[in-house]
């Protein structure tokens, strides 16, 4: 009995997730529906991908996690139709760690990782000295980045061996004996009252009302690596040529959507896609 009942709600959870399902607008014209999960409050862009997909009777419908690591499995198992909250490292390696089976169809913008300061105990990176705490990401490609950061401005030294993606093992020298923190994304903006400094991402940062440009201490420099640090919208490997699909991604990769991120993130974000 309890298997029957299991397989009940799973087919009632994923007919109620059901890609591009339908919905009658108020002129009598079917809508396609679209799920697409986000993290975060930097979706301004979508309301004007929106306006865009209205004369094809397309209209996505935001999902909104609050952790990192729950958009892609509630991509891969059907929950939603796409995603849009992650960069293609990101991807990269969750796919590696969980074998999900899906991929980027598109790319949407793209932000870098910044030094916010406790202004109350540091105001430059000159001003680190032994025993400060400094938060980073724990995921690996963020923590990676955020590693490399304090390469750049100084206070540790890496592996070279590991590339752009070390591990805190991988530090080799402490150059300011500093301690370093990892914790969740979304809640190194919360912590930074407690500690020296955290490495926040622009979408975590920006809808906890911190620019990178106006209110860090150091901006990460965007490199060699940047095309894998461009954030994407995810499709399941099998709907990856889904026409609807197409169609968002065609609304979002135009002119009108990308004025709307340099307008309404004041350069924290930047369209990653030509137009």
């Amino acid at each position: 009995m309890k298997k029957i009942v299991k397989l009940i709600l799973a087919a009632l959870l994923a007919f109620s997730f059901a890609a591009c399902s339908s919905s009658d607008s108020d002129n009598g014209t079917k809508t396609t529906v679209v799920k697409v999960g986000v993290v975060g409050e930097y979706n301004a862009q979508w309301d004007t991908v929106n306006e865009i997909l209205a004369k094809d009777n397309i209209k996505v419908e935001l999902v909104r996690f609050n952790d990192y690591s729950i958009p892609n499995d509630a991509l891969n198992s059907g929950e939603i139709d796409l995603n849009a909250f992650q960069h293609h490292a990101f991807l990269e390696n969750d796919i590696a760690a969980n074998g999900y089976d899906i991929v980027a169809i598109a790319d949407t913008l793209i932000a870098p990782l910044a030094v916010f300061n406790n202004k109350d105990k540091i105001t430059s990176v000159e001003e680190f000295k032994d025993g400060d705490i400094i938060a980073i990401p724990s995921d690996r490609t963020n923590g990676g980045r955020a590693l490399k950061i304090l390469e750049a401005i100084g206070l540790i030294e890496c592996d070279p061996a590991m590339g752009y993606l070390p591990t805190v093992a991988d530090v080799t020298k402490y150059n300011v004996k500093i301690e370093i923190k990892e914790l969740e994304s979304g809640m190194l903006a919360s912590i930074l009252p407690d500690v020296t400094a955290a490495l926040i991402n622009g979408g975590n940062a920006f809808t906890a009302g911190l620019n990178p440009v106006k209110d860090s201490i150091y901006v990460e420099e965007l490199g060699e690596d940047v095309a894998r640090l461009h954030n994407l919208i995810a499709a399941r490997t099998a709907d990856k040529d889904n026409e609807v699909y197409k169609k968002v991604v065609e609304a979002y990769q135009t002119a009108e959507v990308a004025n709307k991120i340099l307008e309404a993130y004041e350069g924290a974000f930047l369209p990653a896609f030509d137009y």
